[in-house]
Parts: structure tokens; sequence; C-alpha cells
């Protein structure tokens, strides 16, 4: 039985039920008023049961006829009009479910229950399909990043069969730094995935010794490109992967040395408290970002307005694994163009109690 249907014998039971107990009660009424006699001493007497069947069942019996079919024809239109929104939404089901994610239910009307269901099915449609389209564009990427190095490879190996007089020292030199860039990107997928998959043991982490631990480290690249780095803030206690908030940090600072002016630039490292919450920024000196550029600058392989292809200018996934990163516990990355030049980089986590007690819950 369909629920239109089920709902179609609810409504004609209900109507029956509801007929049955009216006739029963005016029945009775009028058994009191009209069907009561007096003898000659003035006692009450009963008139003969036949005479109440004669003259009021046959009524009761058209009344409940058409009460049973007026409740099927109008619990049938009523169901229907009822269930309308949930056809519209089993349609929409459907359709994606046949890999169109692109339709959207847009159920009019007001906003009661089936609304409700409706906006919350289309915004889910929507993330799913801005979610296929990266994975889209990622895989596409990642194919196109790959193919590039084992294409060189390729060409080296064929110069070197080819040419025996070739300098093989040179030609080892120039495949161990593809073979590194490969191993690079290979190890930056995988770090993505797991970061992605929340697989990680959490405890905690101060962001202000990430943040003096990624400068000290990255102190040489910085020296080679003529940058300074300034560090400074407060104590910024959340928890998570150490390790990977780690990675997370010395990308933001990688980032921030390699995407800067040619020489003179500065980068400055900080963490902050806020209201139940911890913060780490990273700013770095710049040409100037247009704000719809930077809104895709955590997609993978986005390099800003070049694709660098330097002795450090990383594989593209830098602040594609920053975002999958702070996705993976729960905080938000905020990307900000500044003024004179540059980019402002907040990742901003629960701090360390507030974190505990939602992980507890």
């Amino acid at each position: 039985m369909s629920v239109r249907l089920k709902l179609t014998l609810s409504y004609a039971g209900f109507l029956m039920a509801a007929g049955g107990l009216l006739l029963a009660a005016l029945g009775f009424f009028l058994l009191r008023q009209g069907w009561l006699q007096t003898n000659e001493e003035g006692a009450w007497r009963v008139s003969p049961g036949t005479d109440f069947v004669r003259g009021f069942a046959p009524m009761a019996a058209v009344v409940m006829a058409f009460l049973l079919v007026f409740g099927l024809l109008g619990g049938w239109l009523l169901a229907g009009r009822m269930l309308a929104p949930l056809d519209r939404i089993t349609h929409a089901t459907r359709t994606a479910a046949a890999g169109s994610l692109s339709h959207r239910i847009r159920l009019p009307g007001r906003q009661d229950e089936f609304r409700e269901l409706a906006d919350t099915f289309d915004t889910m449609l929507a993330q799913l399909e801005a979610h296929v389209a990266e994975q889209q564009r990622f895989a596409a990427n990642a194919s196109h990043e790959l193919r590039t190095p084992l294409a060189i490879s390729k060409t080296l190996l064929d110069v070197a069969r080819t040419d025996p007089n070739h300098d093989s020292g040179e030609v080892i030199d120039r495949l161990t730094a593809v073979n590194t860039r490969a191993i690079d990107l290979t190890e930056a997928l995988l770090l993505l995935s797991r970061a992605d998959q929340r697989s990680f043991t959490r405890e905690r982490v101060d962001l202000s010794l990430l943040a003096e631990e990624a400068t000290e480290t990255l102190l040489p690249l910085a020296e080679k490109h003529g940058t300074t780095i300034e560090t400074f803030g407060d104590i910024a206690l959340t928890t998570g992967s150490q390790p990977l908030l780690l990675q997370l940090t010395m990308n933001l600072v990688h980032n921030a040395i390699v995407h800067n002016v040619a020489h003179q630039g500065t980068v400055w490292v900080s963490t902050s408290v806020r209201p139940n919450a911890v913060a780490l920024t990273v700013e770095n000196t710049g040409e100037r970002l247009p704000p719809e550029l930077v809104s895709t600058l955590t997609e993978p392989f986005q390099r800003g307005t070049e694709r660098i292809h330097g002795d450090h200018a990383g594989v593209g996934l830098g602040l594609a694994i920053v975002k999958t990163i702070t996705r993976a516990h729960d905080g938000t990355l905020t990307l900000t163009p500044r003024p004179d030049g540059g980019l402002r980089i907040t990742v901003e986590l629960l701090a360390a109690g507030l974190k505990d007690r939602a992980t507890e819950t």
C-alpha cells in the first residue's frame, strides 16, 4: 500500500468513525425526545424498536454511505496535495542518483517541514556538486603534474640512449631532480589523503611553538631569498595532530617566503588567543592579488599568478594541504589580500579545553 492510499483510508476511517459517533449521539437524543411516550398512569414507556429502525436507521445508512464516499474521495485528493512536495523531492533524488547533480528542487510555498527538507536537500546537492567538481579538477591536475616528471625522465633517458657521448653526470643530476620532485608530489598527495580521512591521534599542541620551529627550519630558505621573518604572539593551545599542524605551519611559512618580493621581503608569523579559539596568522609582502584569485589559491596546484617551478616552488599542494588539515581539525581558514601587496592567511582552531569537550560529546 502506498502512503497516499494509507492516508486516504485513514482519513476515510476517521470520518466514518466520527460520523458513526455523531449518528449514535443523534439517535440517542431522538430516542429520548421523540420515541419515549407515557401511559395512562403517567409512567414512561419506550416505543417498539421496529419503529425506530424504520424511521431512523435507513437515513443513518445513507449518511454513512455518503461519508464513506466523501471520505475516500476527499482523502485521496487531500493526501495527493499533501504528498506533492515528496514527489518533487523523490524526482530530484532519482535525478541525482542518475548522475545529474545540477538539478534543484526549489520548492515554493510557505516554510514548513517539506520546504525545510527540500531546502536542505538542495544545499546538500550544491555541496556535493562542488565537491565532485573539485575532485575532478584535482584528479586532472594531479595526472598532469605526475605526467610532467615522467615525460621529462623519458626524454632524458632517450637522449642518453641515442647520444652515447652525452654527459651522463648531467643526465643523472637532472633525473635526480625530476625524481625528487615526483617523490615530493606523491608524498604531498598521500599527506592530503591522510589528513582528509582524519586518521590521526589528537594531543595538546601549542601553535606558538610550531611557529618558532617552522621559522627556524625555513630560515636558510628565507635568507637565500633575502626575506626577513618576524615571529611573535601568545601561547595558543589547541588539540590536534602535532605533525599535521606542524606541516600546516611549514606550508604557510614556506608559501609566504617563496611568493614574496625578489629581495627585502618580509614574513610575519603570529599566534593569538581569541574568544573560544586560537589563531595562527602568516602575512607576507608581495605583489597585489585580486580577490577573485585569492579565493582559488586553496585549490590544488594553484600557484598565484604564475606556475612556478623553481627549486623551492613546491608541488602546488601547499595551501590545499593547509585547507585539508584545517578542515580535519574543525577549524576555519581565511585568506585576505593585503592592501600594500601580499597575502594574510589565518587559521583559527578551537582552544584546547573547548576542543576536548567537543570531542567528548
